[in-house]
């Protein structure tokens, strides 16, 4: 298949992806009733309405768990391809890996020593 065959083939997907999604959206607008109701727009909670401002700032004690769960996140993010590509590096692989998750390890250490893992 040519370049020009390809690239037919996306545009014509792409075309009828957006065709798709425009007739269905107008299926929905002709058979379905809009009702205005005061509510409508307001921010709710569980199905009843928010007594409090939607931009509220959060405690500083969060913090910590999202840099916690953030250190973990990467963790995972950066094991997946380097679990990939061990067998072709080899110890060298292993190294930096071991040399990622001590620097980890110290973030952890520190949150804990910081009181991050207590519980509150």
């Amino acid at each position: 298949m040519s370049e020009l065959t390809q690239y037919a083939i996306l545009l014509g997907l792409t075309l009828g992806t957006v065709g798709l999604v425009l007739s269905i959206y107008a299926l929905a607008r002709a058979i379905g009733k809009s009702r205005a109701e005061p509510a409508k727009d307001v921010p709710a909670t569980a199905g009843t309405l928010a007594r409090d401002p939607v931009w509220v700032r959060y405690h500083a004690k969060y913090y910590g768990y999202a840099l916690l769960f953030l250190a973990f996140d990467m963790e995972m993010a950066f094991m997946y391809p380097w679990a990939v590509v061990y067998r072709e590096e080899g110890l060298v692989a292993l190294l930096d890996m071991g040399v990622f998750l001590a620097i980890l390890f110290l973030g952890l250490l520190y949150g804990w020593s910081q009181g991050a893992l207590r519980r509150q």
